[in-house]
């Protein structure tokens, strides 16, 4: 490789070599991250909550 093209080829080489140590970091708040597991944790026990008075309510009316 001659002179002439050793200088641009170093400087891209260079410039993708510092665009490869971008990183991006996103954080998630923990507080909010817990009180939306909360929430789906509530939800799932009250679609099972109901299930087990409706039957408890059905032997109450058979006796």
């Amino acid at each position: 490789m001659t002179k002439r093209y050793l200088v641009p080829v170093l400087l891209i080489f260079a410039g993708l070599l510092l665009s490869a140590c971008v990183t991006i970091n996103i954080y998630f708040p923990a507080a909010a991250a817990e009180k939306v597991a909360d929430k789906i944790i509530e939800e799932v026990w009250q679609i099972e909550e109901p299930a087990a008075t409706e039957s408890e309510a059905g032997e109450r009316t058979s006796q």
